[in-house]
């Protein structure tokens, strides 16, 4: 045999073998990338949106969507008063409040001044929310005595003091409730009434 005929031999098994390894690997390639693409479409890989698990905790409420959780009103309550109507503008969560029983009364921090305030609170989510106030309400009510205590005088006296003073109560009161709770739910916190002597 010459070195020609050798040569072509050769390279006829060296062609054959490259077609054959191409041809495995995007065989290889179409197995993978199908049984990726099934794990994706099952939801075993990269979650399924069908599957998305619900958010944890009380949930925002849409302006007329019913409140599993909320709360009943006593008989005799709300007798004599109109049906509750929601806007069809502004917010699009439904807003619920709750009002302390009691006014807080607190020295100011360094100063002989006192404050006495009475206090409500608002929440988008749930009635659940509303439940936990209540049973909370001592605890929160001895955090927010504790932050009224460690506010300077200057700062009641100012809007921006009382903002900041309604910013760390709505914090404080959603502290406690995770706390106890797990979650919080407060999304503001409202002077009924402004004491100061």
């Amino acid at each position: 045999m010459s070195d020609k005929s050798k040569d072509k031999d050769a390279k006829g098994k060296g062609g054959k073998g490259k077609l054959m390894l191409i041809l495995v690997a995007v065989g290889m390639l179409a197995i993978g990338g199908g049984g990726v693409f099934a794990l994706v479409a099952t939801g075993v890989i990269g979650g399924s949106h069908a599957n998305e698990p619900k958010e944890r905790g009380p949930q925002l409420v849409r302006k007329g969507e019913e409140d599993p959780y909320m709360p009943k009103t006593k008989e005799g309550e709300g007798e004599g008063t109109a049906m509750e109507v929601e806007g069809e503008g502004g917010d699009e969560y439904r807003t619920a409040y709750y009002t302390f029983t009691e006014d807080f009364t607190s020295n100011l921090k360094d100063s002989d001044a006192l404050i006495q305030t009475s206090l409500a609170c608002s929440t988008r989510r749930d009635g659940r929310v509303l439940m936990w106030l209540k049973k909370h309400e001592l605890a929160i009510r001895s955090h927010l005595l504790q932050i009224l205590a460690d506010t300077p005088e200057d700062d009641v006296y100012t809007m921006q003091g009382k903002d900041k003073l309604q910013k760390r109560m709505t914090a404080a009161i959603n502290q406690v409730l995770i706390q106890k709770e797990g979650f919080g739910g407060v999304d503001a916190v409202y002077f009924r009434t402004f004491i100061i002597q």
